[in-house]
């Protein structure tokens, strides 16, 4: 094939190729651009909507964790209330043995000595007491016995029959009840 053209319409052939090589190249890449402008834009889209429900996520289980936490801690609340209920209850049903043990020592006369002696808790505010020991006398048993009944809280003071038969060396019992 043999150009018959002259030059200068060869030049302008030529530039006219390279013009429409170049305005293709030009549109590849502003195709490319706004590809990756399309794609970058909706991959921040989708970037943003998955933050957002792991925001939610979130914040939905801080509140779960916070109620779980709150009723963790009423139920120790709870517990320890218990607890300190059960604790005064206790004490307030404590017999306080040291003082019992020193009014009754106040009503023995100087030569008695006990061989035996218990409470017992038998109400809210009643506590059985049983005392036996050694009384030289007759009537220092009978002194103990009215120091015992001289004593306000002390009730239904009983002493068997079997303390007052003998006169001296008695080996005595009594029961009494005080009242709190």
């Amino acid at each position: 094939m043999i150009n018959l053209l002259p030059p200068q319409d060869k030049e302008v052939i030529l530039m006219e190729a390279k013009k429409k090589i170049a305005i293709i190249i030009c549109f590849l890449i502003l195709f490319f651009f706004a590809c990756l402008i399309l794609i970058s834009i909706s991959m921040r889209i989708y970037i943003k909507g998955y933050v957002e429900s792991e925001k939610s996520f979130l914040i939905e289980s801080e509140k779960e964790f916070s109620q779980s936490e709150s009723k963790n801690l009423q139920e120790e609340i709870k517990l320890a209330n218990f607890l300190i209920k059960e604790l005064n209850y206790f004490y307030g049903q404590k017999i306080y043995f040291s003082k019992i043990a020193e009014r009754i020592s106040k009503t023995l006369p100087d030569n008695f000595y006990l061989t035996d002696f218990s409470m017992i808790l038998s109400g809210e505010k009643e506590i059985n007491v049983s005392l036996s020991g050694f009384a030289p006398l007759r009537e220092d048993l009978f002194k103990f016995k009215e120091n015992l009944e001289a004593q306000e809280d002390f009730k239904n003071i009983s002493f068997p029959p079997a303390n007052w038969v003998k006169a001296q060396n008695i080996d005595f019992y009594v029961t009494f009840k005080i009242w709190n």
